[in-house]
């Protein structure tokens, strides 16, 4: 077993791996994960808002650092990765945004690099973080990776809910939005109960099924990583942790890319005008 895992049973090995490290607004205090009392509501998951504004910040600080010192002669390494992702996202947006907008392919671009650096926590070795934070500052807890924490995902298609509303009813306008959901797919005002009800639906699917889905991917990576920790010897564990490591590369860059993909399809579909 792990380092931190010596001195505690699997059961509670895992368990310490899969508590957040949450803060109570109330009274600034670690709510204690071995607590029996309820959590206050007014509760957060400190270590996914810090991982994730933390991975935010560096990605605007590389992009920057390349948009400020850009070369049209020999560029760098960092330059040739940024001028490829752009590239990329660019490409996409083309080829599933028909409409004209300046916003969605810098929303596009933050979405993959943000939730793809989020993801890449996973590859770390499980027990470094979450050591230091308990031997060097004292902690009770820490989780590293933020897009394995459901209000994390759920956050972010939130947020795409909240354009695919605006630009519905900025394209369409409130008549038009309305007609789309009353009016579709049966278009004749006795199935307008129906229709209603179908296309409700629809719309609150787009980001439950954006946020469970990056989730659901995360969390068991992630419970796989500390499975392995927990369960077997550390002589043993390179021999799973390693492939199962490799393969979570695909893993973490594709749900980077559906959630990016998805993304643009919405908002694609929000802006048709018909």
């Amino acid at each position: 077993m792990s380092g931190l895992g010596e001195s505690r049973s699997s059961k509670d090995y895992i368990s310490h791996h899969l508590d957040h490290l949450q803060l109570n607004l109330l009274n600034f205090k670690w709510v204690d994960p071995n607590s029996t009392d309820p959590v206050p509501f007014w509760t957060i998951n400190f270590d996914s808002l810090f991982f994730s504004f933390t991975l935010g910040l560096l990605f605007l600080l590389l992009f920057r650092k390349v948009a400020v010192s850009i070369s049209s002669g020999t560029p760098g390494k960092l330059q040739i990765m940024v001028e490829l992702v752009i590239g990329f996202i660019d490409k996409n947006v083309q080829d599933m945004y028909h409409g004209k907008s300046k916003v969605i392919a810098p929303l596009a671009l933050t979405v993959f690099v943000w939730i793809l650096l989020m993801n890449f926590m996973d590859l770390l070795p499980v027990d470094l973080l979450p050591y230091l934070s308990e031997h060097l500052l004292g902690l009770p807890s820490l989780r590293a990776v933020p897009t394995a924490d459901v209000s994390t995902t759920l956050s972010m298609a939130l947020g795409v809910f909240i354009l695919i509303l605006f630009y519905s009813i900025k394209i369409k306008g409130v008549s038009g939005f309305i007609k789309e959901l009353t009016l579709r797919p049966f278009n004749h005002p006795v199935f307008i109960p129906i229709n209603l009800l179908l296309e409700m639906v629809t719309l609150i699917s787009k980001p439950i099924s954006l946020s469970l889905r990056l989730f659901g991917n995360m969390y068991a990576g992630e419970l796989i990583f500390i499975l392995i920790a927990g369960l077997m010897p550390w002589w043993f564990q390179w021999i799973l942790s390693v492939p199962w490591a490799i393969f979570h590369i695909l893993i973490i860059t594709l749900q980077a890319f559906i959630f990016m993909v998805l993304t643009i399809v919405y908002l694609s579909m929000a802006s048709s005008e018909h």
